[in-house]
């Protein structure tokens, strides 16, 4: 936008408007458009902070190893002998450790699935985590104009942003929305969501709550590509409470910068290689095709394409686009250059999918195991949960101290569709730790070694082909 103040600025001078009769209509037309333009586009948008946010630890009672999870697979569920086989193999080289937690209705015997217990898990995690961020913030209910919640596979009548309306006694006129089926990339999208509903409503807070449910999404059934699902989702969730309020400003911990969104689905391979539907016996899971790989991989490119105009450094973006050209003019044969987003950036918080999807970004970008270590201890801790997991990655960052003041954040996470989203942020002041942070009781045991606790190897992967139309 500087560049077009000085380029006005300079026509102007160069024009001399004080004799107006030496300029044609055509000219005075175009120049009002350039003017106008110029106003338009550099209208200031409203600043959305951060005040806080809260990730739920679910109780003690709810701990389950990977044995005891297999067990009970084995006692309970539909599976063949290959499948268990497949399941523990998996388990194994997961990189989950075995202080993750299952629902409770899925802990007892025999477990108890129906739609009564997913509420009743969707109510503990969602609550625990909203009553938690209201402590920290001390905002008072009536005071929230946003609601945005999202959950991908668990969608019921009255929708889950209904729960927490009636159940927190929000105010009738709140601007609420409930997100489905946008898989673990659906968090960041809500807050991107949210920020955009914060540029229209002034001087109001958005709550933005991302979670998973677990207990009516367990395959019980026989096909090892609709398994992996049991094996890497836990219980987990994070409330995120916004403001556009300049006064909050000093007392928030983060200013959103960024939000890029990209979405794959017009291609059928990344739209089919991850879908929900029932196998030949009728039971119901979540396919995952052996295409997911590659599909992640070119959804997060093209995400970190769009991000990296924005982020890198001009020496960064220069690199880029030179290999680009060499490449695609057949100038000579190199390999594509890999931007690095660490000069962008002081903390990287990817989804963490699973071991296999982790270490791909770690190779690709270039990260060190010490980039990686809160993705892979919030792996190891809490499993999978889904769209939240970015926030307890975030968690344990500030646990560790490691937040200061200046300092850009990147989480970055991907799902079903296929679709990436990422957002930026930029830490307002030091961000100490807290008393209330699902890390802190027991921060002074991590990092862990992981080669002492995850079997070394490749996931024993058995997907389906990609369906194609």
């Amino acid at each position: 936008m500087s560049v077009i103040n000085l380029n006005l600025c300079h026509l102007l001078e160069v024009m001399n408007l004080n004799n107006l009769t030496f300029i044609s209509p055509f000219l005075c037309l175009t120049l009002m458009i350039l003017l106008l333009s110029h106003i338009f586009m550099t209208k200031p948008s409203r600043k959305v902070y951060l005040l806080n946010f809260a990730c739920y630890k679910p109780p003690l009672a709810l701990l389950c190893s990977k044995e005891v999870a297999l067990e009970r697979a084995r006692r309970y569920a539909n599976l063949s002998e290959e499948t268990l086989v497949f399941m523990e193999k998996t388990l194994e080289r997961s990189g989950l450790g075995d202080s993750t937690y299952l629902p409770e209705a899925y802990m007892r015997d025999p477990p108890n699935i129906c739609l009564e217990e997913a509420r009743r898990e969707a109510e503990m995690v969602m609550f625990g985590a909203i009553d938690e961020l209201l402590v920290k913030t001390r905002v008072k209910c009536m005071d929230i104009g946003i609601l945005v919640v999202n959950c991908c596979i668990f969608n019921v009548v009255p929708s889950l942003s209904t729960m927490v309306v009636n159940h927190y006694k929000l105010r009738d006129n709140i601007v609420s929305y409930n997100i489905g089926g946008m898989g673990c990339s659906a968090g960041l999208s809500a807050i991107s969501l949210a920020k955009q509903l914060l540029q229209v409503h002034h001087n109001t807070y958005a709550l933005v709550v991302s979670t998973e449910n677990i207990t009516q999404n367990f395959y019980m059934g026989s096909d090892r590509s609709k398994s992996l699902i049991n094996c890497a989702f836990r219980v987990g969730g994070a409330a995120i409470l916004l403001s556009n309020r300049p006064s909050d400003r000093p007392s928030s911990k983060f200013q959103l910068i960024h939000t890029v969104q990209t979405n794959t689905a017009h291609c059928d391979r990344s739209y089919k290689c991850i879908i929900q539907e029932e196998d030949q016996e009728g039971h119901l899971g979540v396919t995952v095709t052996r295409d997911l790989m590659a599909v992640a991989i070119k959804a997060v490119e093209s995400n970190m394409t769009a991000l990296g105009r924005l982020v890198l450094p001009v020496s960064e973006q220069i690199l880029y686009i030179t290999n680009y050209l060499i490449r695609h003019l057949h100038v000579a044969e190199i390999k594509p250059y890999a931007p690095d987003f660490k000069k962008a950036f002081d903390h990287i918080f990817p989804h963490v999918g699973g071991k296999p999807v982790l270490d791909e970004l770690q190779r690709n970008l270039g990260l060190s195991d010490k980039d990686m270590e809160a993705s892979r201890m919030t792996l190891y801790r809490f499993g999978n949960t889904s769209s939240s997991t970015v926030w307890y990655e975030l968690a344990y960052a500030e646990a560790k101290g490691r937040i200061k003041s200046g300092d850009r954040v990147w989480q970055i996470a991907f799902g079903s569709g296929f679709k990436c989203c990422s957002v930026v942020w930029r830490a307002i002041r030091n961000v100490d730790p807290e008393a209330m942070n699902p890390w802190t009781a027991e921060i002074d045991e991590f990092p862990v070694d992981l080669r002492n606790h995850v079997q070394v190897g490749l996931i024993p992967y058995h997907f389906e082909p990609s369906k194609q139309a």
